[in-house]
């Protein structure tokens, strides 16, 4: 390759995204995170003040109608939705990604049972699950499991297709994740969905790692269900809001296990029994996390800009982690590092993940050097590359700086 600065220089030159990164707070250092917490974009401390100072200060309760805050988890699912590939009217904000895999799950196989008529899906008694999930995700499911009388049988992405020919008319659902959180790869979710639907089951999608960095296709590919936070890649802050999708056609037999004011038909009605509202609004659960919920719908204002685009996002990322990766190999001596990041395109999400020795400890230099990434147990460095603000002289000065740490 040539020489790595230089090459940087010209390719942040011609980056059509490289104008996004004014509009966060950023610093010296090189932070490649954001797949862990996205930066602050620059505008949302003053929106965050005028909700806190004048819609709670002064308008107090008015803000439920005149602030909009009662409508806010759809409107602001509404945003969410081009991002992810889903038409309006199907994603609702609010929760944790973790609640809202409690309630997609469930929901799933509730409806799994339902299909066929006459119990015709009472057989369904097994839940497929990512075997090399986020720890949480199969905490969930292993709960949900218990509550639906259902068999919990974690098998990789890889393993799915088999799985469901061996034993398909038993699984329910299967709940998997669109890029592994610990390597970076990206599994095939068009063919994956289409193996569980073969089966009779319903598929369930933690975006978790791809909302916001690369193209979904919810819709496009007849995703049943889906969840996914905000604080990644969509820069919704610490703890902001996960959402949850529900496909329109399923919208009406969406049963959730948590039944709350909020998702009833009437919720003012405060009727004891539950009816259920249409549409995403059975999503919901209790009263929105406003502050919270408001400091997301600002930091989406960034997908507002001319230019971008869930499309020229993913031209960037694949982009920076190709240099990042090329930049590896020309800095880092051989046999010191080795990517367990997938190298083809279509396998890749936004992070590169690199096995050495003594991660945890390289990883607290790293940041001590200015190098801002993460370690996950036992050998594995983290790096995520979030395309709006992160350049190519960023990458560059990361490989580096891993280099002379890695001494």
């Amino acid at each position: 390759m040539s020489e790595p600065r230089s090459e940087a220089e010209q390719l942040d030159a011609a980056d059509p995204l490289a104008a996004v990164r004014d509009r966060f707070v950023l610093d010296d250092v090189t932070y490649l995170d954001g797949n862990s917490l996205g930066a602050l974009p620059a505008h949302v401390p003053a929106r965050v003040d005028d909700v806190v100072r004048r819609q709670w200060g002064e308008l107090r309760i008015r803000s439920w109608e005149e602030s909009g805050w009662w409508t806010a988890p759809e409107r602001i699912g509404d945003r969410i939705a081009p991002l992810v590939g889903a038409a309006s009217g199907q994603i609702v904000v609010g929760d944790s990604t973790s609640v809202n895999v409690f309630k997609a799950l469930v929901a799933a196989v509730r409806m799994a049972r339902e299909d066929g008529g006459d119990g015709g899906g009472a057989g369904r008694d097994e839940i497929l699950v990512d075997a090399t999930t986020f720890p949480t995700d199969g905490y969930i499911a292993e709960s949900a499991a218990r509550m639906t009388g259902c068999t919990l049988r974690p098998v990789t992405p890889a393993e799915v297709p088999a799985a469901l020919a061996a034993r398909g008319a038993r699984t329910a659902a299967v709940l998997l994740n669109h890029v592994d959180y610990r390597t970076g790869r990206l599994h095939d979710l068009p063919a994956l969905t289409r193996a569980v639907h073969a089966s009779g089951a319903y598929a369930v999608w933690d975006l978790c790692h791809s909302a916001g960095a690369l193209p979904v296709g919810l819709d496009e590919h007849g995703v049943d269900l889906a969840v996914g936070c905000t604080y990644k890649y969509l820069n919704g802050g610490p703890g902001s809001p996960a959402y949850l999708y529900v496909r329109r056609d399923l919208q009406p037999r969406f049963d959730s296990p948590l039944p709350g004011w909020n998702s009833h038909a009437e919720p003012f009605g405060m009727r004891s029994a539950y009816a259920p509202a249409s549409g995403a609004v059975r999503g919901r659960v209790g009263t929105p996390d406003i502050l919270s919920l408001l400091a997301l719908d600002a930091a989406l204002d960034v997908w507002d800009e001319d230019g971008v685009s869930v499309t020229a996002v993913r031209a960037k990322s694949l982009a920076l982690t190709d240099f990042f990766l090329r930049c590896v190999e020309a800095y880092v001596p051989a046999g010191r590092v080795e990517s367990v990041t997938p190298a083809a395109h279509a396998e890749r999400g936004s992070q590169v993940a690199l096995r050495c020795d003594d991660a945890g400890e390289v990883m607290k230099r790293l940041i001590e050097g200015g190098v801002v990434g993460d370690f996950r147990a036992p050998d594995v460095l983290r790096f995520g590359f979030t395309p709006l603000y992160v350049g190519f002289a960023d990458v560059e000065r990361a490989a580096r700086v891993l280099a002379r740490t890695l001494g």
